[in-house]
């Protein structure tokens, strides 16, 4: 049975992204009134977000053969909107060990989800003959900065975390029924026997470095997005809505430069973009570290999100493209450690944060940052070749 909206493929791909980032971006500006609901400090918070890390590193690790045998299609209509229900449940947890044990199967969504979205841009854009993965990512940060703007509303009203995630979920089910309800996988780069992937995606010597470029973007912008709202509180007790707004600038820096990054890509080179974003990302860091005023931590949060806004895309694309083992494989295995990078490392800053002060948790990005600048030239120049069609 067929239902929604009748779309081009890459609009679908967008539309998935961004139904799934809104679905994920809901909790983060909510994380202040959660952290004081369970009346512990930042180190317990972080101990209790890494049940996402926990669920989604299962997740992708072992996931493919479940994916493939249920279908790409079935998998995806079934995961968003039981991401938004699952974070539902979760936020009603009364102690952070509850909080992790609930947040273990969102991670297990969060990894399928990856898994397909990512794998569905790249077969898409080899088979219309252009980039669209950081296009798909921009609408991904589209996502997650209006979840943050909603998020930061909501939070002013004093409305409770959990009633306002609830609420979320007919808005989920609604998005997902309406674009991607016609939803049909691209088709393969390769012979399908070639695209099923084992059971453990092992990282080979190629994806370590492609992890090495886009490992200080993915902890400084999960950085951004778990503690901002926290950090503004803190640091400059910001009112609620302020606190949120933090969460949004990250998100909302990051979709407007993904959306002209693939244009930059194509005229200069994968290399060249990465340092360039990989110096925006050093500055960010720093300003974040440093900044004496609120104004200047919201300017260090839009630069953390320019500068980590392509680094990911590039790099899965990168990984899509070896050659060495089929393309589910090298994606699993790239999202396997830096998307896990993505939600571990920002919770586990939370017990720098605790003991050191929550500038810290911006400041210790920084080294991550220089090595990305040595291993970058890994993207290395592979430009989308144009499909021509008789």
């Amino acid at each position: 049975m067929r239902f929604g909206l009748a779309l081009p493929p890459q609009i679908k791909v967008f539309g998935a992204f961004f139904i799934y980032s809104f679905c994920m971006g809901s909790l983060f500006p909510r994380l202040p009134a959660i952290q004081e609901a369970l009346g512990v400090g930042e180190g317990a918070l972080g101990l209790a977000l890494i049940g996402s890390a926990v669920g989604t590193l299962i997740s992708l690790t072992f996931a493919g053969p479940i994916i493939e045998a249920i279908g790409y299609r079935r998998t995806l209509l079934t995961a968003i909107p039981l991401l938004s229900i699952g974070y539902a449940i979760a936020v009603w947890a009364q102690t952070p060990l509850a909080l992790f044990l609930l947040l273990v199967p969102v991670g297990l969504l969060i990894g399928a989800i990856e898994i397909i979205i990512n794998i569905e841009a790249d077969r898409v854009e080899h088979a219309i003959g252009r980039r669209i993965m950081s296009r798909a990512h921009a609408f991904w940060s589209l996502g997650f900065f209006a979840a943050g703007m909603i998020g930061a509303f909501i939070a002013q009203t004093g409305l409770e975390p959990h009633w306002h995630l609830m609420l979320m979920i007919p808005i989920i089910l609604a998005a997902t029924a309406l674009l991607l309800g016609q939803f049909q996988p691209a088709g393969h780069r390769i012979q399908a026997k070639a695209e099923q992937a084992p059971r453990f995606a092992r990282p080979t010597l190629p994806i370590l470095a492609l992890v090495g470029v886009c490992i200080s973007a993915m902890v400084l912008e999960g950085a951004g997005i778990d503690w901002s709202a926290i950090y503004m509180r803190d640091i400059f007790a910001a009112e609620p809505f302020w606190s949120g707004f933090a969460v949004a600038t990250v998100a909302g820096s990051m979709a407007v430069t993904r959306f002209f990054a693939d244009g930059f890509v194509e005229r200069y080179s994968p290399v060249i973009v990465a340092r360039a974003l990989l110096a925006i990302l050093a500055a960010g860091s720093l300003l974040s570290f440093l900044a004496p005023h609120a104004w200047s931590a919201y300017l260090g949060f839009a630069l953390i999100g320019i500068g980590s806004s392509a680094l990911f895309p590039l790099a899965m694309s990168a990984a899509a493209q070896l050659t060495d083992r089929p393309a589910a494989l090298n994606v699993a295995s790239l999202a396997q450690i830096s998307f896990t990078a993505f939600l571990l490392g920002p919770p586990l800053l939370g017990f720098v944060a605790e003991h050191f002060g929550i500038r810290w948790t911006f400041g210790l990005g920084f080294p991550l940052v220089v090595m990305g600048f040595f291993v970058a030239h890994a993207l290395g120049p592979k430009p989308i070749k144009q499909v021509i069609t008789p």
